[in-house]
């Protein structure tokens, strides 16, 4: 659909067609920000990244199958999400727009959870070590946090947390250990 809506917006003269058409943008691109994960504090949060990336032309793409995260306090699942997604969007904003892309994807595997958060980045050297007060800004002093919380939410539920960077991609990889016995939060 976005794609005639692409071809019409080119072959229409009129300003009212030109309108009308964007309007129709809009719309459509509101129905594409709207996810159903199974936890009512994940969707708000990529319904909300998403929308930012979309205003910073960034490509933003997410499969997120979450039904089995009823075990993660909202608070924590919003400090991986939100820290992983906003390190992901700043990173993405260094780029030309042809290269910027998030990639969101988490799944039930086995006895756990599998969470995986990928992007585009510029190949540049890292301040301190991954995960441990890591970043690209200059005052290291103050930033590098979000991979530290991030880290420091999956050990509480006993999960293991992989950072990799390579050839100008960077993937945050996340395996949370699923109770057997789940409370209905």
């Amino acid at each position: 659909m976005k794609n005639h809506l692409l071809v019409l917006q080119a072959q229409s003269n009129s300003r009212q067609g030109q309108e009308a058409i964007q309007s129709l943008q809009e719309q459509v691109e509101m129905y594409e920000s709207y996810y159903q994960t199974g936890n009512e504090t994940l969707n708000v949060l990529l319904r909300d990244k998403a929308r930012i990336a979309r205003e910073k032309s960034i490509d933003f793409s997410a499969i997120v199958h979450f039904e089995d995260g009823k075990f993660l306090e909202p608070l924590d699942i919003s400090t991986i999400f939100g820290n992983a997604l906003d390190n992901a969007i700043e990173a993405s904003e260094k780029l030309p727009p042809d290269r910027r892309m998030i990639t969101v994807k988490t799944s039930r595997v086995g006895d756990g959870l599998m969470i995986l958060v990928e992007n585009n980045a510029l190949e540049e050297e890292k301040k301190g070590k991954p995960g441990q007060g890591w970043t690209s800004k200059p005052d290291h002093f103050l930033h590098g946090f979000g991979i530290a919380n991030i880290r420091e939410c999956v050990e509480k539920y006993e999960g293991e947390c992989i950072l990799q960077e390579k050839q100008g991609r960077f993937t945050v990889k996340i395996y949370l250990p699923v109770p057997e016995k789940q409370d209905d939060k």
